[in-house]
């Protein structure tokens, strides 16, 4: 709890009536804002303010709500949450009210989730992503891709039942057709909901190269700000140093590190040694060079990019060379919108106001179900309709998954408690 200028507490539950009448003196007319004082046990004042009261089902929580919106002072907002619980309330868990609603039938599990990102989100491009979760559009097109799965599914089954008679029903091109549309339908959404998951999570991209090649000035040109120390002595960046930037919506950690070489030095030494163990756990890695230098590392993860510096040096033009090469110069800041797109590229990114925010959990349920659609395809062509019809109740469970309707009591906990408490 915090200041602020305004503080709200919010009560949900059968006994909200009660609570509203015990601290107000009755119950406020529904939906209506009423300015009204909040009273203690002694019938005295304890603040001023506005309250609301939402009968249930017709409320977030789809329980009766009772809102006090007054001052924002530590001690205020602690006497009135004290006479609420005397009242008989209790403070809410992590998450509680959307899990509530949740619960209720107000939301499914996938807007759940994205009240949270809409709190997280980082951009605004990340924010778009989550609105659109949370108005219903990324379950409402689960549910759509459900459906036709459904009706695949029928058919299957009543070819089973039929199995007796002549036609091969199994072997229909409208059947296949249903299932190639089914999967074109799949690969849509699974591509905006990983924009979407590229949008929540972020990318860690560390810059990585020998001594005095520029990485601190191209960390400088990207924050488009002097935070690393840039000088011409090798080895001047002893340490990691990470900030936070956005590439198209994307947020990025960057990570400055030390010059890789051979060093006696002890405190050098530690430094490279820290450089190396943010390469292994990045992303992404910009790996700098001189333009015109041959300085490319006999190894590196797949996951990288060649940066050639300093071309305002050897008058090259900037731009990209290749596909995962690009010519910079961090000085005087040629090249860097190239490099920014290249990243986002690399990272699966792609500008787009179609995205939903998607989380690790949807992308796996959606891959299953696509591994599964495949098995149909093959079984299909076999005409064996019984592995047709399981593979579809399994493709039909995984995106249940995905709006709650097939959850376990530990996926639904792992949720909530990364909520925020009012929420």
């Amino acid at each position: 709890m915090g200041t602020g200028g305004i503080g709200i507490v919010r009560v949900s539950g059968p006994d909200a009536k009660h609570i509203a009448l015990g601290i107000l003196g009755r119950r406020p007319k529904p939906r209506t804002a009423e300015y009204i004082s909040f009273r203690d046990g002694q019938n005295e004042a304890i603040d001023s303010g506005i309250a609301l009261f939402f009968d249930g089902p017709n409320s977030y929580t789809g329980e009766d709500v009772l809102e006090l919106h007054g001052h924002g002072g530590v001690v205020v907002q602690q006497l009135v949450c004290q006479r609420v619980q005397e009242l008989g309330a209790r403070i809410a868990e992590p998450g509680e009210f959307t899990q509530r609603a949740y619960l209720n039938n107000r939301i499914d599990l996938a807007q759940a989730e994205a009240v949270a990102d809409l709190i997280n989100a980082s951009s605004a491009e990340a924010a778009k992503a989550s609105s659109r979760s949370l108005s219903g559009l990324f379950s409402k097109e689960v549910h759509a891709l459900d459906r036709n799965i459904l009706k695949v599914r029928m058919y299957v089954e009543a070819a089973i039942d039929f199995a007796d008679e002549d036609v091969d029903f199994l072997s229909d091109e409208a059947l296949q057709q249903r299932v190639e549309e089914t999967r074109t339908q799949l690969d849509s959404l699974l591509t905006r909901t990983r924009d979407g998951a590229v949008l929540n999570q972020g990318l860690t991209v560390v810059i990585a190269g020998a001594p005095n090649v520029g990485k601190s000035s191209l960390l400088n040109a990207l924050l488009n700000e002097d935070r690393a120390i840039v000088t011409e002595v090798a080895g001047t960046t002893r340490d990691t140093l990470s900030e936070k930037i956005h590439i198209l919506g994307m947020p990025v950690r960057l990570i400055d590190t030390a010059g890789l070489h051979e060093s006696e030095d002890r405190i050098e030494g530690e430094g490279i040694a820290r450089a190396q163990s943010a390469m292994q756990q990045a992303d992404l890695i910009l790996w700098v060079t001189e333009d015109g230098a041959n300085q490319r590392p006999t190894e590196l993860p797949t996951r990288h990019l060649m940066v050639l510096n300093k071309c305002d040096l050897t008058h090259n033009s900037p731009g990209l060379v290749d596909g995962s090469t690009v010519r910079i110069s961090a000085l005087q800041k040629f090249g860097l919108n190239e490099l920014r797109n290249l990243v986002a590229t690399v990272a699966g990114h792609r500008a787009s106001d179609d995205a939903f925010a998607g989380r690790p959990r949807h992308i796996f349920a959606l891959e299953t179900v696509g591994h599964h659609l495949q098995k149909v395809e093959e079984f299909l062509a076999s005409s064996t309709g019984e592995l047709v019809a399981e593979e579809l109740r399994q493709a039909h469970q995984h995106l249940g998954e995905i709006v709650g309707e097939t959850s376990t009591e530990d996926l639904l906990g792992e949720i909530f408690s990364n909520f925020c408490i009012g929420k």
